[in-house]
Order: structure tokens, then sequence, then C-alpha cells
């Protein structure tokens, strides 16, 4: 084996309870102006007060967002850039779930080099430098704090785009599990099982060519040293944290486990990347309009499925990072053993079966199929070999609940 590692991640990490108060250091070493981009919710949040007065009294004047809408549409990205336009910051932040996060990164993107969104879709697309961003995440899920992607939803589109580039990795993440604390429990099942499903794709995406150009050549790298360490950390967490926080929300200890793990699922899934599951998401989202991480999570058993001959080993490891029982079985064995405790972990905490269940039709399935072939990039990370044909099978499984007919497919 050849050691290839790589990993792009902010420049402070903070993980634990109280780490935000440390927003206000931070920001004013950065400089006085800062733009604070939330929803609604957070926006009405004693938090959000206390962050704001501790800003203020570190010299740092503050203009707060918080009108962020779920799956960044160009309306709150216009809003944002308006009141950032007339302000002038020179930090923005970001506090709220993934898409409060992706709001700031792109509206920092945007506030430095203008244009719009479209201008900066794809790999590598930013000039140069963006204003710094701090990102507070109030979810424990999409890992947006530490990754270069950034989600958006464009009205001429039928799917949501990705921006990516390391340019809009935040300077610092704070990761505080107490802003988790009032998270319902059903979005704390859906972006828990959004970071499962960032580890698992991550530590199953395949290997490529270690090339001198690699890390500037493509946003995701495919997996390496670095990627598959934090992934099976982040695998071990959810499968022991994830149950209890969903239905115990205010066990600290849990909602701490789930920071970490959705955290480190970040940093491994931003130099690895995803894969089908990710890819067969967008279309199935944009039909059936349900959230993403209940998409990715869903479909997750049967892509594993489908990626099980060309990942037995990895499989296996999986199934010990869950802490699975090995008793006396075999690698194959084991390796769908670890499938099955991801998918009735899902279960548990009230991921649907199938993506029937999420509303899609069954005339919807060759379009989606058609259509999740355009992610590129999560496409050709895939383990084992995608095309249309594939992708509808791997859709038709999810929609019957027939998983096992998966790994019969010719290779």
């Amino acid at each position: 084996m050849t050691l290839f590692a790589a990993t792009r991640a902010p420049r402070h990490i903070l993980v634990g309870p109280g780490q935000r108060k440390a927003l206000s250091h931070y920001a004013a070493k950065i400089g006085s102006r800062a733009l604070i981009c939330t929803d609604e919710r957070m926006g009405q949040d004693p938090a959000l007060r206390d962050m704001v007065d501790g800003l203020t009294s570190a010299g740092v004047e503050v203009r707060v967002y918080d009108r962020t809408l779920p799956e960044v549409p160009m309306s709150s990205i216009q809003e944002a850039l308006e009141i950032g336009r007339a302000f002038g910051p020179d930090t923005v932040i970001g506090l709220g779930g993934g898409s409060c996060l992706d709001q700031a990164k792109v509206t920092a993107l945007l506030l430095t080099h203008g244009g719009k969104p479209s201008d900066y879709y794809g790999e590598f697309k930013a000039p140069g430098p963006v204003i710094p961003v701090i990102a507070l995440p109030t979810t424990a899920g999409t890992g947006s704090e530490v990754t270069p992607v950034a989600v958006v939803a464009d009205p001429e589109k039928t799917l949501k785009v990705g921006i990516a580039t390391p340019e809009i990795i935040p300077q610092i993440a704070i990761c505080d599990p107490e802003l988790t604390l009032t998270c319902p429990p059903g979005l704390t099942a859906a972006s828990g099982s959004d970071a499962m499903t960032h580890a698992v794709e991550a530590f199953m995406a395949a290997p490529r060519d270690a090339t001198s150009d690699i890390t500037y050549s493509h946003v995701f790298l495919g997996k390496n040293a670095f990627s598959d360490m934090y992934a099976l950390q982040a695998i071990g967490h959810i499968a022991r944290s994830l149950e209890k926080a969903v239905k115990q929300g205010s066990d600290v200890e849990a909602r701490e486990s789930m920071m970490w793990a959705s955290m480190l699922a970040g940093l491994a899934f931003g130099t690895a990347g995803t894969a089908a599951a990710h890819a067969l998401q967008y279309p199935v989202g944009a039909l059936t309009h349900t959230a993403h991480g209940l998409g990715v999570a869903c479909l997750l058993p049967y892509v594993m499925e489908y990626n099980s001959p060309k990942c037995i080993r990895e499989l296996v490891q999986i199934a010990d990072a869950m802490g699975l029982p090995k008793d006396g079985q075999g690698d194959e064995a084991r390796a769908f053993a670890a499938i099955d405790a991801i998918e009735d972990l899902f279960a548990r905490v009230g991921i649907p079966r199938t993506i029937k269940e999420l509303g899609l039709a069954e005339d919807q399935l060759d379009w989606a199929a058609d259509q999740a072939m355009g992610a590129a990039r999560l496409v050709k990370n895939n383990p084992r070999q995608l095309d249309a044909a594939a992708m509808g099978h791997i859709l038709r499984a999810a929609q019957d609940g027939t998983r096992p007919e998966l790994r019969k497919l010719p290779a």
C-alpha cells in the first residue's frame, strides 16, 4: 500500500460545551465589523443575543441577517448581500444548520469577488481568498463548518447546485454542542443520519491515483489516510449516540458525541467526497420536496449494497467501528451485517426505509436516475462503476425495499 493523505480544514476548530463564548475573541482578532447569517428561529434565541453582546463588548460592530431559508434560495442570498454591501463587514459569521453556514460561505464569496452564485458553480471557481468566515453549527449533521462546499437552490435549475472550492472553508469552526440541545427530534435524526452518510460514503469512496496535482485539480480526492481516520471515528460515535440524541435530546454527552462526529464526518468528506447516495438524493429531493438528510439516509443502505462487491474490506471495518459482534462470522457476513445495522439504526430514529415513503412515484424513477448522473464529481467518486442503468437499479430497489437484489447485479 502507498500512503496518501490530504486534508483541508479551518485554521482553528473548537469543539466542546461553552466554546461559543470564544466567538468574540476570534472575531475581534479578524476585524471590527461582523455580519451574522442565521435563520428566524436562531434570530429569536437568547444564545444569539449573548453572542452579539459579547461581540459588541469586544469592539466588533454587528449586523444580523436572520431570514436564511432552508436550501439557501436566491432570495436569501440576495437579501444578505444587500445588507452586507451596505454594512461592509470584514467577517461573516454563520450560525445555524447547514443552510445558515452555506449562506455565510456564499455571502462571503460574493461580497469579496462579486458576481452571482452561478458564476461559481462547480469546482475551483473562486479566484482567491474570501472574507473570513466563522461557522457555529446548531445541528450535528452537515459538517459545513469544516467543508469546502456550499449548496444552493437555483430557480433556473431543477436540482440543487454546489459551489466547491477550498477558498470558502470557514477560517474558524466553533462546535458547541450546547447549541444543539434545543434541536427537535426529527431534525436531530435527519441531520445525524446525514452525518453518518457523509462518513460512510467518504470511507467507501473510490481511491484515486495520488498524482502530484491531485489536490489542486480535484476538490474531492477519494478516500485517503486522513479521511479514513476521520470517517471511522465518526461512524463509531454516531452508532453509539444518534438514537440517544434523538430520543433524549437533553443528554449532553450524546449531543457532544454527535457534534464531534458531524465535524469529523465533514473533515472526511471535505477531502474524500461523497458518492451515489448524494447524487441520487438531488433528484429525489427535488421531486419529493423532502429534507436532504432523510433522502441520503434512506438511500445509503441500497448504495452500500450495490457497492458491496467492491468494498467488503471497508464494510468489515465499518462493522468494527460500530462495535458489531464477530461471532465467528466471515468477512462477507460481517459486511452485510454492517449494512443491516445502519439501516436498522436509521429506522429506529424515523428514517423511511424506502423512497416510496418519501413520496417518489414509480414513473419518476427513470428521470431521477438520468439526473443523478449529472453530479459528475459524485459519480466518479463511487467505488463501483455507475451509469444510468445502475442508478435505475438502485432506485428501483429503494422504491420496493428489495435491497439484497443489488448485490446480485453483474459486476
